[in-house]
């Protein structure tokens, strides 16, 4: 799990100059988000980010290293522990990453 929330704030740093994260539980489930400020990630996108190996074009503009598994890896690490990762939009703007899982 170090490594996945890791990831999520290594993307949010490269990619955006502000980020918040909340906490918060609802019932049985712990609901962490990451908003940021940077370019986001389309909708239609979104699906595509969460897949291996894929880079989107928008983040090799960046010029930022990477094979595209960091997305793939972390949800599929949240996923192993009964947690779901979701793409969305950020109220600052960019992009929304949530990750809800079971206490």
């Amino acid at each position: 799990m170090q490594r996945a929330f890791s990831n999520i704030i290594s993307n949010a740093i490269r990619y955006s100059t502000k980020t918040i994260v909340a906490i918060r539980t609802r019932n049985d489930e712990v609901i962490i988000t990451f908003d940021d400020n940077g370019a986001g990630i389309p909708q239609e996108r979104r699906a595509d980010a969460i897949r291996p190996f894929i880079r989107l074009e928008e983040s090799r503009n960046r010029r930022t290293g990477g094979a595209g598994l960091g997305l793939s890896i972390t949800s599929d690490v949240i996923l192993s522990h009964g947690g779901e990762l979701t793409l969305g939009d950020s109220p600052l703007g960019g992009l929304r990453v949530a990750v809800k899982l079971p206490v």
